[in-house]
């Protein structure tokens, strides 16, 4: 099998090439080699995002996230065709937790968002799978690199599970939009108060139809809980609206208030500010991510770790003891 993958194998230079020309199909194999984890591949993706790193950062990164059942592949699907109408680029790339388990594709993202996908000046691709939630988003953070440097300048990454993947999202992205659902009776305590902090803006979904009375008051029960939180360090406050993404209702707003976001953020300085944050956060990240495979991957462990998990539930060492002894034979083993 790897046989065959490395036979299939470009040169660095025409990944290169290829990637900032705009060439969708390049651009597809460039990013399976940033997944992959064969050494061969690693180092050729190595030189792959230091030759197009100058050619990135040229786009907006919104981070969309939501409910379950909010809608979210239907708005980002009308999100993404309004962004293109008004002349942009659209790159659409996902984090999924679960996808680490299956190892598999989400969802069967360009099936979810079909009319979208058919649309030249749009590309969709799923997450990298993972051991980690850092592993993905690191993976998902050189993909959006690349998709800068082929010419997409609006990039949206979705979070498709709940929980940390909100927080690594809003970690590479300069706009963080959350998708809300009216009508469900505990609008304010079914959605975590740090993703709340984390949200520029609110955006009531299924606004249509018998929900648009509801979905004024849910606006307005936001927009007073974001007003509990203290102004953010981007002077930027956050917002609520209501939108329809079947209807097209409300879709062109989110995107004037995310320029106006981005206006703001560019003149006070936050907009690169945050940017460079965030590159020194990505290399701590790989730090982190790099260590724990060089652990994992190391015979010495292999060999000693089955063992202290006998030890553990056999009670002849504690948990701690254990990690520390293991951590001690990896040192040994260097």
């Amino acid at each position: 099998m790897n046989n065959y993958r490395l036979k299939n194998r470009l040169t660095a230079a025409a990944y290169i090439e290829g990637v900032l020309v705009g060439d969708r199909v390049i651009l597809s194999r460039a990013i399976t080699i940033i997944e992959s984890n064969l050494k061969s591949d690693k180092a050729i993706a190595k030189e792959i995002i230091q030759a197009i790193l100058p050619k990135s950062g040229n786009s907006i990164r919104i981070g969309v996230t939501g409910v379950p059942g909010v809608g979210k592949s239907t708005f980002i699907e009308a999100f993404g065709k309004h962004l293109v109408a008004e002349g942009n680029k659209v790159a659409i790339l996902s984090i999924d937790p679960s996808s680490q388990r299956s190892r598999g594709s989400i969802l069967g993202d360009k099936t979810r968002m079909e009319e979208l996908a058919n649309l030249k000046e749009a590309y969709i691709r799923p997450s990298a799978s993972g051991d980690t939630l850092g592993g993905v988003a690191n993976k998902t953070g050189e993909t959006m690199l690349l998709c800068e440097a082929a010419g997409y300048n609006v990039i949206l990454i979705e979070t498709v599970g709940v929980g940390q993947s909100e927080i690594a999202v809003h970690g590479m992205t300069d706009f963080f939009l959350l998708l809300m659902l009216a009508g469900a009776g505990d609008e304010l305590q079914g959605i975590k108060k740090g993703i709340m902090e984390m949200a520029n803006m609110v955006v009531i979904n299924k606004a249509d139809g018998d929900n648009v009375a509801l979905s004024k008051i849910a606006k307005r029960q936001y927009q007073n809980a974001l007003h509990i939180f203290p102004m953010p360090n981007s002077g930027w406050s956050p917002i609520v609206s209501t939108a329809s993404s079947i209807q097209n209702i409300g879709i062109g707003t989110v995107w004037d208030k995310i320029m106006e976001f981005k206006k703001l953020v560019k003149g006070n300085g936050y907009f690169v500010n945050n940017r460079k944050r965030q590159q020194i956060q990505w290399m701590y990240n790989t730090i982190n991510e790099e260590l724990k495979q060089l652990f994992y991957g190391s015979d010495v462990v292999t060999k000693k770790i089955k063992q202290l998990e006998k030890d553990i539930l056999d009670s002849k060492v504690s948990p701690v003891n254990a990690a520390h002894s293991i951590i001690e034979e990896y040192k040994k083993g260097f």
